[in-house]
């Protein structure tokens, strides 16, 4: 009997193309003689479309979008009183990015309706998401990272001066404004003054209700994936040489002015020691399926974690299925095959506790 998968693609975020290139090579990805596959593509409103059953190859990213004049609850209902089927051989992959997709909404909603889904669950997704959160909870841990100082909006609002202030006596120049909840680098600047850092800080709002600025590493910045649930496992890592200051949105999809260099040039040792900071990253964080680990090294071969993604982008050229191939020879169809594997093995396992809990 096949498996029924429902691929959702693009979202209500910032990284909605993003997601599209990620779930279009999914679907290229999976075996027709295995699954039955069910694009879902959600508007940039947040309504939800399916697609129907999928045959075909998709040639283009955008050949997923679709338009609709149905409201967010009454497209979402349609999908599932007449599209969704449910059942033992179903699991969803929501190859979402951003927020509103991989910061634990999705999640929630997959939760309710008690199906397998890929990727980590919805405590790791709105932490990992949380990139205060995350770095609180590093600190907890012992975790070796930047400074980082964090403010919300109506703080910001209320005395402008005063936050610039803490941020130029607690971090100092140069530093990095992002959004506390965005992903693909949107929203984040570099400041190195008073002028910029105002500039940084009003864009970085633009995004999200609270902003973390963090103190300048000078370093690398490795890439490790870790897939796993109970035993997760770290790829060797990858880097790029960057021809921008940092790894902005255009640099990662549009103008391609970075290179991938995998393995990462590290020496065996740091090369280890990354590796084991990704896992207990990972483990901190309570993820489970897969999530990206960056880490920056510096020339002191200092390892500092910078941030985990739960839900990487996921295209054939992305580091994820990259630095698998290059650690095990894993494809990248391989990859998907792995994750939802993990998807099942996770949702019987809570599904056993839940039975117990009842029987008890």
């Amino acid at each position: 009997m096949k498996t029924d998968i429902y691929v959702l693609c693009g979202g209500k975020s910032v990284e909605h193309e993003v997601s599209l290139k990620s779930a279009s090579a999914i679907i290229n990805a999976l075996d027709r003689d295995k699954y039955n596959v069910y694009p879902v593509y959600i508007t940039r409103d947040g309504a939800w479309c399916s697609l129907g059953l999928c045959n075909e190859k998709i040639k283009n990213p955008e050949d997923l979008e679709r338009k609709t004049e149905k409201s967010v609850a009454e497209s979402m209902g349609e999908f599932l009183s007449k599209d969704f089927k449910g059942g033992e051989n179903t699991v969803i992959f929501p190859a979402l990015h951003g927020t509103n997709a991989e910061d634990g909404t999705i999640q929630g909603l997959l939760e309710l309706l008690d199906v397998p889904y890929v990727g980590d669950g919805v405590l790791a997704s709105s932490v990992g998401m949380d990139k205060v959160i995350a770095r609180d909870l590093f600190a907890q841990h012992g975790i070796p990272q930047t400074k980082y100082i964090s403010f919300r909006s109506h703080e910001w609002k209320e005395n402008k001066e005063k936050t610039y202030d803490e941020v130029e006596e607690k971090i100092g120049y140069p530093c990095y404004v992002k959004p506390a909840n965005s992903g693909s680098s949107v929203g984040i600047s570099k400041a190195s003054n008073r002028e910029e850092l105002e500039k940084s800080v009003k864009e970085a709002f633009l995004y999200d209700l609270k902003i973390i600025i963090e103190k300048e590493i000078i370093g690398r910045e490795m890439q490790t994936s870790v897939i796993g649930n109970n035993d997760p496992k770290a790829s060797i890592s990858g880097e790029f040489i960057m021809e921008r200051a940092f790894f902005d949105y255009e640099a990662k999809y549009i103008d391609g002015s970075i290179t991938p260099v995998v393995p990462a040039r590290l020496e065996p040792k740091v090369a280890d020691k990354v590796r084991e900071l990704a896992v207990k990253a990972f483990k901190v964080l309570n993820c489970q399926g897969l999530a990206r680990v960056d880490i920056f090294v510096t020339d002191d071969n200092e390892v500092l974690v910078n941030e985990v993604n739960t839900m990487p982008g996921f295209t054939p050229f992305s580091m994820t299925p990259v630095l698998w191939e290059a650690t095990n020879g894993t494809t990248y169809s391989g990859v998907v095959e792995w994750l939802i594997e993990l998807a099942f093995e996770r949702y019987e396992e809570e599904k056993s506790i839940s039975c117990r809990r009842i029987l008890d």
